[in-house]
């Protein structure tokens, strides 16, 4: 045991009426909720590299944050465990998530890093089977060393190339080990800065070559779990070749992998891309490459992913019924991929921070289950698109249709959209 979080007690449900900030108010874990416990729902897991890793910086400023485990030893690595394993204790979490580069210190050589990780892969395992805790996914950091600077799998460099493939093995295997039940690929550099020197075509086939390994070696292993890109546009690279949910499929159409991958989607990133959360989930489940969330939210009036912890019920209501109505989470969950300012350097801040995160998604979940039950938007759609229900137009052609129109008349009249019916309808349940 660690002393990092002294005198903070276990968090507990306490019931909307109470005032006592160490408690739930909206997360029961064991309620149910269309028949399945909320924590079974919403499957919580903590960021291992925002909670425990981040130093505190912005674009404009270094560290803030002291942290009695920063520093470049096997040993702080492991003090970083303990403390992150209390962390999960005194909230209940049952899944965390993690990068390589967030559990071990970098090597002095590719066999060194993967060694020390292979160490503190067998340290968290041990902590694993003491408290019950899971992997909820794994993934490899391919984006913050300078070797990665002009990106990994579309880098013009073969040997960094080579280096990444090492290093996505190496986490795999770790992930495997630990009994994950996602592997994760995010490229956060994958893109590039000027096409005054960039291939996009090559730069394209070695991404999907890349990935194309990953799943083959994944598969090779016995790992049952999903594969999932987390799409992202522009930041930190003008272009990136997973920019948002539609690209990430075609991306996946064209290298034959969209039966084998799925997305992992974040808030952040998708109003980075000029989209909704609600909007990237639809998609994907209508695409069937629904996995994962990463769960967060941006500062509207920032132009940067800011990977603040959500807030917003009615936002978190309408991603949660994207989610419900895909049928829910399998091997995905709720990754709050969420940090904590650069100015809350409170060990009480990172725990108060998770608890009302937890609560806004419980609330938000709540309430989409409740909508979902009621069906107001669902009968508002088919209503909508009543006339298609046994039309055969998708099935003529123009010069048909074109002699239908003119023999029968046709002159539509538009009908109301009712949104701002639907807006206050929403508002009822949030």
């Amino acid at each position: 045991m660690t002393d990092f979080f002294a005198d903070i007690p276990q968090i507990r449900y306490e019931g909307p009426e109470s005032t006592n900030e160490f408690a739930f108010r909206h997360y029961d874990p064991e309620a149910e909720v269309l028949g399945k416990p909320l924590q079974d729902h919403l499957r919580f897991a903590v960021a291992w590299w925002h909670s425990f890793a981040w130093p505190g910086g912005d674009p404009f400023g270094g560290q803030t944050f002291q942290r009695p485990w920063f520093g470049d030893t096997m040993d702080l690595a492991k003090m970083k465990a303990d403390v992150a394993f209390e962390l999960f204790a005194i909230l209940g979490q049952p899944f965390f998530c993690f990068h390589d580069a967030d559990i071990r210190p970098e090597g002095e050589t590719f066999a060194e890093s993967r060694d020390r990780l292979d160490e503190i892969t067998d340290y968290i395992g041990g902590k694993m089977e003491e408290s019950g805790v899971s992997l909820l996914w794994g993934t490899a950091n391919l984006f913050t060393h300078r070797r990665f600077m002009a990106g990994a799998a579309t880098n013009p460099d073969p040997e960094v190339f080579a280096y990444a493939a090492a290093t996505v093995k190496s986490c795999i295997d770790a992930t495997h080990r630990l009994g994950g039940q996602n592997y994760v690929l995010w490229g956060g550099r994958e893109g590039y800065e000027t096409l005054l020197n960039t291939d996009m075509g090559r730069e394209r086939q070695q991404a999907g070559r890349f990935l194309q390994m990953t799943v083959e070696y994944a598969r090779k292993t016995g790992f049952e779990g999903t594969i999932l890109i987390e799409p992202k546009p522009q930041e930190p690279t003008k272009h990136q070749y997973d920019y948002d949910v539609a690209t990430v499929y075609g991306f996946l159409k064209d290298f034959g992998l969209e039966d084998e991958v799925k997305v992992n989607i974040e808030q952040g990133h998708a109003i980075l891309a000029g989209h909704s959360f609600e909007h990237e989930l639809a998609l994907a489940r209508s695409l069937g490459i629904f996995g994962s969330i990463d769960m967060n939210r941006n500062d509207y009036q920032s132009g940067w992913d800011t990977d603040q912890f959500p807030n917003s019920v009615p936002e978190v209501a309408l991603a949660y019924y994207e989610v419900l109505k895909a049928g829910g989470f399998t091997t995905g969950g709720t990754n709050f991929d969420a940090k904590l300012r650069r100015q809350s350097l409170d060990p009480a801040d990172l725990v108060l921070a998770h608890i009302g995160g937890m609560d806004v998604c419980a609330a938000g979940l709540k309430a989409a289950a409740a909508m979902l039950e009621d069906g107001g938007l669902e009968e508002a759609r088919a209503a909508r698109y009543a006339g298609w229900d046994g039309s055969d137009l998708l099935e003529s052609d123009l010069e048909t249709i074109a002699a239908r129109v003119e023999a029968e008349g046709i002159a539509p009249e538009p009908r109301s959209g009712r949104q701002e019916r639907l807006e206050n309808y929403v508002n009822r349940f949030v």
